[in-house]
């Protein structure tokens, strides 16, 4: 199997196998991502170096496989045609699978429209992972995201009318002390508005390389120490009424959170206001991440 540049995968699909479909991401301006910022440029892999990919895992594994991901950045901007052809065969290499998922940003998946992503999930494909980062249109343009909210809610609500899954990421402290409770409220709302399967939570880490660090070290920018980022997430779920499953799945976090809203939303924000009462000190410390 060949692999080029970054490869990288949600924790979701930490026993998924990975083949990679494309290379680097077609967007690669967000201000907060260094993944592919010294490249590889985007491109489409053949289907036919797919294919042979997927045949080569078979003889590696058999049919022990039960999900599939391909990346890399925003697999979704690949063309429909090739997407679909690519998880048909990997349906007929490998009968028991259960999943095939990508990455795709909201206005790669705006491009598709409806008809496209209908397409897609006849063909096989059953979830996308979506950096929806914030609701809010100041923060998506600070942050060069290349969408808005209205575009989001569109592109979400097709995802699910297709009957694919769509699994959400925010970034907690992405709008800094200035915009935190905007943040919160507008994110919610499109949360709201979607009502995903899966809303993730990630915490803003400032990255090597990238123009948001150097906002942070020239004071443009200014962090949310961790109290401020558990008020921040305490008031997102306070917002939240749609029925989705909320997780904390990633090491940035301060506080494992896991429920399924709106259920849980009460033992939460318990779980949160403890927290809150904490000395600063017993958590993660500030740090630069490097992947």
């Amino acid at each position: 199997m060949h692999y080029e540049g970054p490869i990288y995968r949600p924790p979701s699909e930490a026993h998924s196998l990975l083949i990679q479909a494309t290379v680097g991401c077609p967007h690669n301006r967000c201000t907060f991502c260094m993944v592919y910022k010294n490249g590889p440029r985007y491109r489409e892999r053949s289907v036919a170096e797919i294919k042979a990919d997927l045949l080569e895992a078979h003889r590696l594994h058999g049919d022990a496989v039960r999900s599939l991901f391909f990346p890399a950045g925003n697999t979704i901007a690949m063309r429909t045609r090739h997407l679909c052809d690519i998880c048909r065969y990997a349906r007929q290499v490998f009968p028991a699978l259960e999943r095939i998922t990508v990455y795709g940003s909201s206005q790669y998946i705006h491009h598709k429209g409806p008809d496209d992503l209908k397409r897609l999930a006849a063909a096989g494909l059953s979830r996308i992972h979506v950096g929806l980062e914030s609701g809010d249109d100041v923060i998506l343009e600070r942050i060069r995201k290349g969408t808005h909210s209205r575009e989001q809610i569109e592109a979400g609500r097709w995802v699910r009318q297709a009957g694919i899954e769509l699994s959400l990421y925010v970034i907690l402290g992405i709008g800094g002390r200035e915009r935190t409770a905007t943040h919160a409220a507008k994110t919610a709302a499109v949360l709201n508005a979607i009502a995903p399967e899966f809303t993730r939570l990630r915490t803003f880490v400032p990255k090597i390389n990238t123009p948001l660090l150097a906002d942070v070290q020239s004071g443009r920018f200014e962090m949310l120490g961790p109290l401020e980022v558990l008020a921040e997430t305490r008031r997102l779920i306070e917002g939240l009424t749609a029925d989705t499953c909320l997780t904390s799945d990633h090491y940035t976090n301060y506080l494992n959170l896991e429920g399924r809203l709106p259920a849980d939303k009460p033992r939460l924000i318990t779980a949160i206001d403890e927290a809150l009462t904490w000395n600063e000190s017993r958590f993660r410390p500030f740090f630069v991440g490097d992947v």
